[in-house]
């Protein structure tokens, strides 16, 4: 009885572990032909377990083998045609999924992944799941424009672009197209950007892009018009003390008047040693009373200056 209890002691941990550590995947998957794809398998960490080995498997139609396998010493791609294409996440406990890049029709087949863990107490559990994939080449989509960050109206000087994208087997060709009332459109790029360092009012109109691929017939697909707006950028004149003393007109833009200055010479007749600059201002008009007062006062200084004058005479008048 003692030997039965110890038992489902040491047994009970790998029971209870044995329901937790369980692989999650995909059972079917279908690739794009050239392009990447990822085979999900994954499991939720539980303390006392380390993942011993990680292995990736595929049956083809007519051959099967080891992709990939993780253990102690490292990571190791086992065929040669997946050499450079598939990959597994490094310090992401619990994700191994496969990455397998430029998919190929060849590599369509049934996948398995497997996952050995080690317990504290060195038993091992094992566990797997398979994953069948397709690769099928899918012909371009119809593309749609992205404008950049300013949009579709756009400053003149600014630098922008129109974004043309597509989704499909790779590689996708891209062209780019004006369009010309009552004329044939411009073909403007062979890029899937189209794009301005300075943007000018004459670039303004309307642009549509096309996208192609390798797949069936190589049909092509034309995106929706779109129509840039550009806009002229406000213009402004400063007047210089230059311009008025050349053209003599005036600027009420200045916060008072400026000097005008004039050179004049004898007889009308240039002399270099004898040009004379003098300063015109505009003239103010002054009030009545302070005109009429300032008569008055000239006129009463004169007086005193006279008066002042007969009375330092007349003693000299006297002694004679």
């Amino acid at each position: 009885m003692g030997m039965l209890v110890r038992a489902a002691v040491l047994m009970s941990p790998l029971l209870f572990c044995n329901a937790f550590l369980d692989l999650t995947g995909l059972n079917e998957i279908e690739g794009t032909w050239k392009a990447s794809t990822i085979l999900p398998c994954a499991y939720v960490p539980v303390k006392d377990f380390v993942q011993q080995t990680l292995m990736w498997t595929v049956v083809h139609d007519q051959s099967s083998g080891a992709v990939f396998r993780r253990d102690g010493s490292g990571d190791h791609i086992l065929l040669a045609e997946y050499r450079g294409r598939v990959s597994v996440l490094k310090d992401a406990p619990g994700n191994v999924s496969l990455h397998i890049l430029n998919l190929e029709i060849s590599d369509r087949g049934t996948y398995t992944c497997q996952v050995t863990w080690r317990a504290r107490n060195n038993s091992l559990i094992t566990k797997e799941i398979s994953t069948k994939v397709e690769v099928v080449k899918v012909a371009a989509t119809k593309p749609v424009i992205r404008a950049g960050e300013l949009g579709l109206t756009v400053p003149a000087g600014a630098r922008t672009s129109l974004t043309c994208v597509a989704s499909g087997s790779p590689p996708i060709s891209y062209r780019w197209f004006r369009s010309t009332p009552g004329g044939k459109a411009q073909l403007r790029s062979s890029q899937a950007e189209l794009a301005w360092d300075s943007v000018r009012p004459s670039d303004a109109g309307k642009y549509y892009c096309e996208a192609e691929n390798r797949v069936g017939a190589g049909a092509v697909q034309q995106s929706n018009a779109v129509e840039l707006t550009v806009r002229d950028l406000p213009t402004t004149t400063v007047a210089s003390q230059r311009d008025v003393g050349t053209s003599g007109r005036h600027h009420p833009t200045t916060g008072r008047d400026l000097p005008v200055t004039v050179v004049t010479s004898e007889n009308g007749v240039g002399y270099p040693g004898k040009n004379y600059t003098t300063q015109s201002f505009q003239r103010t008009h002054l009030p009545l009373y302070l005109v009429i007062l300032i008569a008055v006062v000239c006129s009463a200084v004169i007086f005193l200056v006279i008066f002042l004058i007969i009375c330092i005479r007349k003693p000299k008048d006297g002694i004679w």
